[in-house]
């Protein structure tokens, strides 16, 4: 069995870039609710400026750059998915929700047997 051994390397300044963003973030929600008073163009554009630049400076660390690589694979992967015709989708749509219907009858008529057994035949009592 091969051991797979993952590596990271993350530089003082990588750390420093992903705290900045975090700070960033931090900021800019304390920003939004400390201008509350300046109104409400204000306060959200506090919001988003903060968290635009907490972004770009997240995509600008180690992480940031793994992330937007990991997005591009997941794109790569899902074009490579073959999906399924209408026909086939709708019908296999079709199979689950009579599957769904035939469990429901099954639950509710072993739920009712089992409440006619024990209510009825063996505690004895009558509705």
């Amino acid at each position: 069995m091969a051991t797979t051994q993952v590596e990271t390397v993350s530089t003082g300044a990588d750390k420093a870039k992903v705290g900045a963003a975090i700070a960033l973030v931090i900021a800019s929600l304390a920003g939004f609710y400390l201008l509350g008073k300046q109104g409400q163009i204000v306060q959200w554009a506090a919001l988003i400026v903060g968290l635009v630049a907490a972004v770009a400076v997240f995509l600008t660390s180690e992480s940031g750059k793994e992330f937007i690589g990991f997005g591009r694979d997941s794109v790569k992967e899902v074009k490579k998915v073959v999906w399924p015709a209408r026909r086939e989708a709708i019908q296999m749509t079709l199979y689950v929700f009579g599957f769904v219907v035939i469990m429901a009858l099954f639950l509710w008529l072993t739920d009712k047997t089992l409440e006619w057994v024990f209510y009825d035949l063996i505690l004895g009592w009558k509705k």
